[in-house]
């Protein structure tokens, strides 16, 4: 996301802070408009089809990352990948319904149909991707089959269409009665554009009702204890609890209002019927936790303290982060795990290191079936939601952090020295600054880094991801 201030539109040195700040508002209020969508609606796109079609690769584009591994070995089990994108001002999650890869293609093909029975059903839009070189299979009728019993709109993507010659091989897919085709190439990013301005036409513009109390997402993998500590919250049976995983799977709300405390609960929790039991657990848990996740203020992402932190939390983490949620990480079953006087500081450092760069969240140990530390999760969460909402005044931000700027400046680069000279404080529903310099395109990723530890610092915004801008003067 990037805010763009001409220096010719804007004379700093003519200017009272109270213009500064309209005039910065004005010119980022379309940037940052992705990130109240965030917070207001959950447009999930997921990516369905048979493997090695390119769901991986096309995820890989839309997302602006390489998150997703395009080339996995036999027999081993890939990871459910999720992440945001934005295009034409719609932000929106993409999950990657990578299947999994075992021995038995009739354990593979069940795993794909499951995840493509979860996707109808918790998806805003599905993309429905073949590939273009091998035609119809068997597989992809079956597939198709499924999804023409959906009422969720559902998008052809005959992909790897990397010249015209192919264009007319495609028309092949219009037996599975779905509708338009859209060629695409996800290597190239050929068509790609096309067919997001027709998905995005199908996202929700409605705003979700919006309650005025606080919202805490409990996420985390299945039977990490997120229903045990909703009990030890309300201090009753509200969630039914088996050390089966799985056993909850509906977000549901829960209003808390106990001991000075008033805020809601989102659990990813709710038994289904005993039909829907078999269910691939681990998917149908990403695809609930990211719409919590979307509908949160802050996200008290659980860990198993025997388990560890492994890579869905980590992704987990890194969805937060980037939708600007405030976190707070509970490590559960603490009373597992055999410790001497430094054990807590060793889990805690591993935890940061595997998260990093942004590690100012806070990490609370508990036991919930012991009650040891449960409040404690509670006050954390108001403090990071009180933290998410802070506003630094203009005049005590310039006054803590010019002077510090002044002592360590940035570094010289080609002979030219940078001059920071104004700081403030953008609105947004998390804590945006903006710093007006001579030379923003000069200021590299370590200071950046050094300036975002400072503001920290000075003003704790611990367990809030925050964002920095540099601006000409």
């Amino acid at each position: 996301m990037r805010a763009v201030l001409a220096a010719d539109d804007f004379n700093l040195r003519t200017r009272n802070n109270e213009q500064i700040r309209d005039y910065v508002w004005e010119c980022l209020t379309s940037q940052i408009s992705h990130l109240k969508s965030a917070k207001q609606m959950s447009n999930i796109i997921a990516i369905v089809g048979r493997p090695n079609v390119g769901k991986s690769t096309l995820f890989n584009r839309l997302t602006e990352t390489r998150k997703a591994i395009v080339d996995d070995f036999s027999g081993v089990t890939r990871d459910r990948h999720y992440g945001v994108a934005e295009w034409t001002n719609h932000t929106f999650t993409v999950v990657d319904t990578g299947g999994y890869v075992a021995n038995s293609e009739d354990v593979f093909e069940a795993a794909i149909r499951e995840q493509v029975v979860i996707a109808i059903e918790e998806a805003t839009v599905i993309l429905f991707m073949v590939d273009v070189t091998t035609g119809v299979t068997d597989l992809d009728d079956e597939i198709a089959s499924l999804l023409r019993k959906s009422k969720k709109p559902v998008f052809v993507v005959s992909n790897k269409v990397d010249n015209n010659s192919l264009q007319h091989d495609s028309a092949v897919f219009y037996s599975f009665g779905l509708g338009e085709i859209y060629n695409i190439s996800s290597m190239t990013g050929s068509g790609t554009g096309e067919l997001l301005d027709e998905v995005v036409k199908h996202f929700s513009e409605e705003p979700v009702e919006e309650s005025s109390l606080p919202k805490f997402a409990i996420v985390g993998r299945p039977n990490v204890g997120k229903s045990s500590i909703i009990n030890a919250f309300v201090g009753k049976e509200r969630n039914i609890v088996t050390p089966i995983a799985g056993t909850t799977r509906d977000s549901i709300h829960i209003e808390y209002n106990q001991y000075g405390h008033h805020f809601m609960l989102i659990d990813t929790a709710g038994l289904r019927k005993k039909t829907k039991v078999k269910e691939n657990i681990e998917f149908y848990s990403v695809m609930r936790t990211i719409k919590a996740l979307e509908e949160a203020d802050v996200v008290i992402l659980m860990i198993d303290a025997v388990e560890g932190i492994e890579s869905q939390d980590i992704n987990i983490f890194h969805l937060a982060e980037k939708n600007k949620k405030g976190i707070v990480i509970v490590v559960n079953k603490w009373d597992l795990i055999e410790k001497n006087n430094k054990t807590t500081k060793v889990f805690e450092d591993m935890i940061r290191e595997k998260i990093a760069p942004f590690t100012d969240v806070p990490v609370v140990f508990t036991s919930v079936t012991e009650k040891q530390r449960v409040l404690k999760v509670i006050e954390t969460a108001e403090k990071v939601y009180a933290n998410r909402a802070k506003k630094v005044p203009t005049s005590k931000l310039n006054d803590e952090i010019l002077p510090i700027i002044e002592s360590y400046p940035p570094p010289s680069i080609k002979g030219k020295y940078v001059k920071i000279k104004y700081i403030t404080q953008i609105k947004g529903v998390s804590p945006m600054f903006a710093f007006f310099c001579n030379l923003p395109q000069y200021i590299k990723e370590p200071y950046q880094r050094f300036l975002e530890n400072k503001l920290r610092e000075n003003f704790d915004f611990t367990g809030v991801p925050i964002e920095l801008f540099f601006r000409q003067k």
